[in-house]
């Protein structure tokens, strides 16, 4: 397989508001792949089209040689992902969590993997604790576990390392790349830290006001703006203005809603 995500033309519109707006990009086997952009710049929106959660407006998606729109269930289970909020059962063990998923994609005799996963991000010691208990990295890490116990080919991750203090960003990114060079698994995140994606990335893509604006290696993009860091280049791109937070279409379809009842 030359790619594992194809991404051609893919557009996201609610009523007037063009979220996203005609992109392509393809993203080899096993590469890491950074997805950058100010807030409001469309990425919240594709990766939940990317991720099936989202149908677009038109475009085409494929994910591990799964078209994501007419074979969802075979392109849902060919990838995990890790979401920005926490999606964990507090009142559940880090076992019982896993074991929980692995009922959901029909993991047969989950035990092994699971013990395997939860000593790759070292919570084994802390398997039958309640994740109630656990820290923000903690769970973050248990988050990452759950999302490979299907032996996915494709890893997504959005902004997994928000909030966290930056020894514990360190220590995930560090499992990711291990995962990238050891099992050869695709890794597609977004992150708002340019450290993360100039350390960990292969391949950086930057997006602003819907479309694709720049996609290359670090390299490429210093280059091109003649800048020493990601982030200046990333400025460079995009520009210094603050921006509002992204609007989801759910929240567009809200705000219409609430604008007719008035």
């Amino acid at each position: 397989m030359d790619n594992a995500i194809i991404v051609k033309n893919l557009t996201k519109t609610f009523k007037n508001f063009t979220a996203v707006n005609d992109i392509s990009f393809t993203v080899k086997p096993g590469e890491i792949f950074a997805f950058l952009g100010p807030n409001g710049a469309g990425k919240t929106t594709t990766i939940k089209m990317l991720t099936t959660l989202l149908a677009p407006t038109k475009g085409t998606i494929t994910l591990n040689g799964f078209d994501a729109l007419t074979q969802k269930h075979d392109a849902r289970n060919s990838f995990g992902i890790v979401f920005q909020d926490p999606s964990l059962d507090d009142d559940l063990t880090a076992f019982e969590n896993m074991q929980f998923h692995a009922m959901l994609y029909k993991v047969p005799n989950p035990n092994a993997k699971i013990k395997e996963l939860l000593e790759f991000v070292e919570l084994w010691d802390r398997k039958d604790h309640l994740v109630k208990t656990f820290s923000g990295g903690m769970k973050r890490r248990l988050e990452i576990a759950r999302g490979l116990i299907h032996h996915p080919k494709i890893f997504f991750l959005d902004e997994p390392t928000s909030g966290l203090d930056p020894q514990t960003r360190n220590h995930i990114w560090s499992y990711v790349k291990n995962l990238a060079k050891k099992e050869g698994i695709t890794i597609f995140f977004t992150t708002h830290y340019m450290e993360e994606a100039q350390n960990t990335a292969d391949i950086i893509a930057i997006m602003d006001h819907g479309k694709i604006i720049e996609t290359g290696t670090l390299k490429e993009l210093l280059d091109k703006t003649k800048t020493d860091t990601l982030e200046k280049a990333f400025l460079t791109f995009t520009g210094s203005e603050i921006r509002e937070e992204e609007a989801s279409g759910l929240q567009h379809l809200r705000q219409m809603r609430q604008m007719r009842g008035r």
